[in-house]
């Protein structure tokens, strides 16, 4: 199948961009292919949305027929100590005065009808596994086979992908892509930039007795549970009919190999500030993703001969703002923009005049000047981070003369010989809960039949380094129960891949220590089913 655009990733920055481009020429042909078994179905944020790129797309859509479900009427931002919370000044850019509190599920289940009313192909559950290559350029991609059995034979099911070519290709895979890592590493799009650096963030879907219930507000807290040497915090979310949006982000640059995000994220709620919001509430969904951190200076090459990088796929999030749909959306259109500028002039060169319009777009200069704020606590900590950010937010204003660099996160750990061990308490089953029975809420299903999509490069070192060294930190980094360790007691130890339980966070894939673990994509339609409020 041929087109004018393909465009990989059915998230906002893709829809986004399939619109912009039918908007300015209906007649070019537009697909959109998304692994998700439904548009929306993978898509896993807070989300407090700020909408200013939904309205440039659509000026004159009646907001009423959009899914914006709460005004943000109220921001709070704590800082927690084991027993107390402390109220802390709001920082400028996480006050939300006409932003929104989503289920960015839901907005982009209507950006994807909006793209389909516009003559967008989509096609859901066919998830793109190969780059087309010819000549060094790309000419599209090929989605993955159906009924490919655990040996890599032929079921009776057996199905082959499709090849789906197109003048230009646009990777809008979301955070850590696997296709967008091979472009990277292809035409060597990170030369130039500082590694990108990532945190984890793990939600749950609460309802929540009424009188616990603050229409409305965002809520978010740094400190505890977490040691003044990590970078994380949560976030609270009151919308809709007694929901909470409850989420917990745990940066990958952290040190101890005995670290659980997951585990952080259960204790958190046992803060005595915290546990009355849950208190005789129902959990009713649960969620895991990584997310960019790096900001301007992790910003790879965003073209390559016959496509370009947009979104989260380039990692377009604005960190102290805890924000990147708005960005993600602009950077789509600003690329539409010019592939329909470069489809009209015929030659099939490289857009080098999308990056030259997203420096002149907002985009640029909202992320010059939050460049500082991360990095800034992975140099000083907590303490000297929030005395970095307050500097760089009211003295400087964005506008300091230095830019601090970021790291890659795989290579932080500590041995665990010079690490201490974390005793973290026993799910209770009310507030607190297990790893797999939080799986179950994510609706996760794969085809056991098949390939495992978790790859490790040496199957050795998943003992002779992971375990000897860190004590196989894969075990607690992943949210799921997907990495574990058998063996152990007899002296034995093994490592035992549950692929059928992946959310797809791709944690494993960034933060293995030799970078051993390639994520690759299972079948179409696999992994989590996220409903509409998350």
């Amino acid at each position: 199948m041929e087109f004018d655009v393909l465009v990989v990733g059915a998230g906002p920055a893709g829809l986004a961009a399939a619109i912009r481009l039918k908007q300015i020429n209906p007649a070019l042909s537009v697909c959109v292919v998304e692994k998700g078994g439904e548009v929306g179905a993978h898509i896993l944020s807070g989300a407090v949305l700020e909408p200013r790129a939904l309205k440039e797309l659509f000026p004159e859509c009646d907001p009423a027929t959009i899914p914006l479900t709460t005004p943000v009427t109220e921001d709070r931002f704590l800082f927690l100590t084991a027993q107390k919370s402390h109220n802390l000044p709001t920082p400028p850019q996480m006050h939300n005065a006409g932003n929104y509190i989503v289920s960015l599920g839901n907005v982009v289940r209507w950006l994807g009808q909006q793209a389909e009313e516009a003559g967008v192909e989509i096609y859901p559950g066919f998830a793109a596994a190969e780059l087309l290559v010819e000549e060094g350029r790309i000419v599209g991609v090929a989605t993955g086979d159906m009924g490919i059995g655990k040996d890599g034979q032929p079921t009776a099911n057996h199905q082959r992908g499709m090849e789906l070519r197109a003048t230009y290709t646009v990777f809008a895979e979301g955070c850590r892509g696997s296709l967008s890592k091979q472009l990277m590493q292809r035409f060597a799009l990170n030369a130039d930039n500082d590694p990108q650096t990532y945190g984890i963030g793990i939600k749950e879907l609460w309802e929540v007795r009424p009188e616990q219930f603050r229409k409305g507000l965002a809520m978010h807290s740094i400190g505890w549970p977490l040691e003044p040497d990590t970078y994380g915090g949560s976030f609270l979310y009151h919308f809709g009919d007694n929901l909470v949006a409850y989420g917990f982000v745990v940066g990958l640059d952290y040190k101890n190999p005995f670290l659980s995000p997951f585990q952080e994220m259960q204790r958190f709620k046992m803060h005595p500030s915290i546990a009355p919001v849950f208190a005789g509430g129902k959990r009713i969904s649960y969620g895991a993703r990584a997310l960019n951190e790096g900001g301007l200076q992790s910003l790879p090459k965003l073209t390559f001969p016959g496509g370009v990088l947009i979104g989260c796929a380039a990692g377009m999030l604005n960190v102290p703002k805890i924000k990147g749909t708005h960005t993600a959306m602009k950077s789509g259109m600003v690329a539409a923009e010019a592939l329909a500028a470069a489809l009209a002039d015929g030659k099939q060169a490289e857009v080098t005049a999308y990056a030259e319009m997203l420096r002149a777009s907002w985009v640029w200069p909202e992320l010059h000047a939050a460049r500082n704020i991360r990095p800034g606590f992975a140099k000083f900590g907590l303490y000297g981070g929030l005395v970095n950010a307050a500097l760089d937010t009211y003295v400087f204003r964005g506008r300091a003369p230095w830019t601090l660099r970021n790291h890659s996160d795989h290579d932080t750990l500590r041995k665990a010989s010079d690490a201490t061990p974390i005793d973290y308490p026993k799910p209770d089953n009310k507030l607190t809960f297990d790893r797999l029975s939080s799986v179950f809420l994510s609706n996760t299903n794969h085809e056991e039949n098949q390939p495992a999509h978790l790859v490790l490069r040496d199957p050795a070192k998943a003992v002779s380094v992971n375990w000897n060294e860190y004590r196989s930190p894969e075990t607690r980094y992943c949210p799921a129960g997907v990495y574990e360790i058998t063996g152990a007691e007899q002296g034995n130890p093994q490592l035992r891949i549950n692929a059928q339980n992946c959310v797809h966070c791709k944690t494993c894939d960034i933060k293995d220590p030799t970078q051993n673990i390639d994520w690759v994509v299972p079948e179409g339609a696999g992994g989590p089913n996220y409903p509409g409020g998350m």
